[in-house]
């Protein structure tokens, strides 16, 4: 936060350093123009003069008037207090060029105070009527700017708020399938403690990809099917023959998707799959070309119909879909007593950062 105010600080100065430098030039070039029997000293001087107290004039009107009745919808307030903001500043300005700037470049008998005060149309058109245009201008363009900062701070503030979200269902998720492969372990320690340490060895593969991949915002869908590929085998060792895969992958290209989205479905089928007599089919079919990526996996059941919406790793999957891709994903889930089945269609480039 203190960056991003330090960010906004150093544009907001940046800026007035460019805008009233190029009003002074400006209004030099066009002094000097009309003014040839002027020399150039006194030209920059009175114009140097006439520019600081419209800096002056210009940020009280900005920063303080504005913000404190214009916003408030004090509108009276605002005009008298503005136009009375512009008439004491037009006669700071001109007493300083008289008392301070002309005695020394002037022997010119000096104006009264009484003058100076009661000039109305000279303070006028000398002074008044620069500031109003100087003022106008800067306000209208630092409300421009403003708007810019205000358009980047709501996309960098959606941006953290999305990162957060995907955080916090990486941080539910994980867990949740992290538990679940430990808890086939040790049930395949006990069955057949002889494949245990190849079990291990399968599961350290998957950690590395979880820890290492996980946290990232896109992988490749060629190292998700990899883990893919190395979890099965690990369940291989705990079904044996009473499980049946089959398996279709048809890549065409390397494609980026969300870490983790393939596998948490395939070990959703494995915890909730079956059948009746304790065996396990899985059905798992990928296409990816440049279009789009389909991941379709199915796996048998038995009993009654399963709830589509239940379990924290559908409801999650769901919600992290949302997330990076917002409407552009079909989530097709369907229920039967045999089968159950989940199909994801995400494009094949999309930035979802850029979309928000």
């Amino acid at each position: 936060m203190e960056k991003v105010q330090k960010d906004h600080s150093l544009s907001v100065i940046s800026y007035q350093a460019v805008f009233w430098t190029a009003l002074f030039l400006f209004g030099l070039a066009q002094a000097y123009s009309h003014n040839d029997d002027e020399n150039l000293k006194e030209i920059i001087i009175y114009n140097l003069c006439h520019l600081l107290f419209q800096i002056i004039t210009a940020n009280i009107i900005y920063y303080f008037l504005i913000p404190g009745f214009f916003d408030r919808k004090r509108y009276a307030l605002f005009t008298i207090s503005t136009t009375m903001a512009i008439y004491l500043f037009s006669v700071l300005n001109r007493m300083f060029i008289v008392y301070t700037a002309e005695p020394f470049f002037s022997s010119e008998l000096q104006d009264s105070l009484r003058m100076i005060l009661t000039d109305f149309n000279y303070l006028l058109t000398h002074y008044a009527l620069p500031m109003i245009t100087a003022s106008f201008i800067f306000i209208c363009f630092m409300h421009i700017l403003r708007y810019k900062n205000e358009k980047q701070d709501r996309i960098r503030l959606q941006k953290e708020k999305t990162e957060l979200e995907l955080k916090v269902l990486k941080s539910s998720l994980n867990p949740h399938f992290l538990f679940n492969t430990l808890n086939n372990i040790y049930s395949l320690s006990i069955n057949h403690p002889e494949e245990t340490p190849e079990s291990i060895a399968g599961l350290a593969d998957i950690f590395d990809h979880v820890i290492y991949k996980g946290p990232q915002k896109m992988i490749r869908i060629t190292d998700e099917l990899a883990v893919i590929d190395r979890y099965m085998e690990l369940e291989k060792l705990r079904y044996g023959n009473n499980l049946h895969i089959e398996k279709s992958v048809d890549i065409t290209t390397e494609n980026m998707i969300p870490p983790l989205l393939y596998l948490s479905l395939v070990e959703n089928a494995f915890k909730h799959g079956g059948n009746a007599n304790g065996g396990l089919t899985i059905s798992l079919e990928l296409r990816a070309d440049d279009m789009k990526s389909v991941f379709r996996i199915q796996n048998s059941c038995f009993g009654e119909k399963r709830d589509t919406e239940a379990g924290i790793g559908l409801k999650n999957m769901e919600e992290q879909l949302k997330l990076y891709y917002q409407d552009h994903f079909e989530l097709n889930i369907h229920a039967d007593e045999e089968h159950f089945s989940v199909e994801i269609i995400i494009p094949a480039k999309y930035d979802y950062m850029h979309h928000r």
